[in-house]
């Protein structure tokens, strides 16, 4: 009973209730060649003690006892364990959305504070509550471009995430909005000779990221004074939002959007993440989503409401801003607790570290024979080098050993073969890196060579982090 929520007699009571006899003349209408007329092939039945070590079992081969340099606009950081203490709290955990701003002022808060941690990273002047995820926080940003200036043509950098881009042509290809794309100079950033011949009076909104996918750090105020020359609005985005703490925030740009994912919100397969979304103040009627704005009652005290809510639900529908129906609310606190929780000199302190255990691998992994880093330009926490041949086998290789390698860059750009993306973040130790530059070594001089992981993990672990 504990994993079967309804008894013999409970199906029995509903289908009397309905006027059936039994399950099968339920499904009546299902054609009897689709339905399945075996047991499924799961192993069991099992107790509940059988069941715990079978999951246990299963959970050796769980990604956790890999080492990961897979980034790519989703990061692994170290989560402090308050950050799902904190999250667990039914207040938060089983909250519903914030109407009712009397019965919600913790909710409200809390979304209160993230907006305000979000403005001082990007140096703008108003945020929202939040959006789903990166993505769609920069297609968001585009269709607000495209409302404040009023045209319809976008250019967007190769440099920007390509699944941002997949995103935005999605949303914009029924629309009969033109969208360009900007190629990339050798220095890995956006060229900057082709963005000035592609901008024209036309156009809505540039799009670029920065450090961009590559991991380089975009040009912002060379970029913005162009943009403005021709009355378009720049939109940056901002996937690994950890580089604000180091890097100058991209304060010149009119949108600044991207995703809070390192703070604090697990990798989790995928999802679910918390998008954000800044701008500057004039723009604030043209912000989608929601945005929670601080206020006093009759009796002078400190209160929160949702100060603009401009889905078409509340608003007459020509007149909404997005569809956007919802904040990553439980995803937001914890990007705001995390936050809290390091403060401006963690938080920059952090970076630091991310930055340092970064160029060390990028020094130790280039230096080995036939490997090279092709990009010039200054990188944060993601770099691309390239291998001397086979870059799908020198995969394999690490995983063996189970280091996942980075990201095959062929899969979004053709003509970059045998080249890796490496994300080096603090839970990446130093021993990893070198034992990775052992392989890297063992594959230079036999490319094809299938490198054992008894090989791989006797291979030198160097100093510990």
């Amino acid at each position: 009973m504990r994993y079967l929520p309804n008894s013999p007699g409970d199906r029995t009571r509903m289908l009397n209730e309905i006027g059936l006899k039994s399950i099968e003349e339920l499904f009546n209408q299902i054609p009897e060649e689709l339905r399945l007329k075996r047991p499924l092939q799961v192993p069991g039945p099992f107790s509940e003690q059988e069941i715990l070590e079978f999951f246990r079992e299963a959970a050796k081969e769980s990604s956790h006892e890999y080492v990961s340099l897979l980034g790519a606009g989703v990061y692994q950081h170290y989560r402090p364990v308050i950050i799902d203490v904190l999250l667990s709290r039914g207040e938060f955990l089983t909250a519903y959305t914030p109407y009712q701003a009397e019965l919600a002022q913790g909710t409200l808060q809390a979304l209160f504070e993230f907006q305000t941690l979000i403005t001082q990273l990007t140096g703008m002047e108003v945020a929202n509550a939040s959006l789903y995820d990166g993505s769609t926080a920069t297609n968001e940003a585009v269709l607000m471009a495209m409302r404040v200036t009023r045209r319809e043509r976008v250019v967007l950098a190769r440099t920007l995430h390509p699944e941002y881009r997949e995103v935005i042509r999605t949303y914009l290809q029924n629309l009969g909005v033109k969208q360009v794309e900007v190629p990339y100079a050798p220095s890995g950033q956006i060229d900057l000779a082709q963005l000035e011949s592609n901008l024209d009076h036309e156009t809505a909104a540039l799009v670029i990221q920065s450090p961009n996918f590559f991991g380089s750090i975009e040009r912002v105020r060379e970029i913005a004074a162009m943009t403005r020359k021709c009355g378009a609005l720049l939109i940056v985005a901002v996937p690994e939002p950890l580089s604000l703490a180091l890097v100058k925030e991209p304060s010149e740009a009119d949108i600044v959007c991207g995703e809070a994912q390192s703070f604090g919100v697990p990798v989790a397969f995928g999802g679910p993440f918390a998008g954000f979304l800044a701008t500057r103040e004039k723009f604030v009627r043209q912000i989608p989503g929601r945005l929670v704005g601080q206020t006093v009652d009759s009796e002078g005290r400190r209160g929160f409401v949702l100060t603009l809510v401009t889905r078409e639900q509340f608003i007459r529908r020509e007149k909404a801003t997005s569809n956007i129906c919802t904040s990553q609310s439980l995803c937001a606190l914890a990007a705001t607790i995390y936050l809290c929780l390091l403060g401006k000199q963690g938080l920059k302190r952090l970076a630091e570290h991310n930055l340092a255990k970064t160029h060390y691998a990028a020094k130790v992994l280039a230096s080995v024979a036939g490997f090279e880093i092709p990009f010039t330009a200054p990188y944060f926490n993601e770099f691309v080098i390239k291998t001397p041949d086979h870059a799908v086998d020198l995969l394999e290789t690490l995983r063996e050993g189970k280091i996942i390698g980075g990201l095959e860059l062929e899969r979004f750009y053709p003509e970059l073969k045998n080249h890796l993306l490496l994300c080096v973040t603090e839970v990446v130790r130093k021993a990893d890196i070198d034992r990775m530059a052992e392989v890297y070594r063992r594959f230079g001089s036999h490319s094809r060579t299938q490198v054992t992981e008894g090989e791989l993990q006797a291979a030198p672990a160097g100093e510990k982090d």
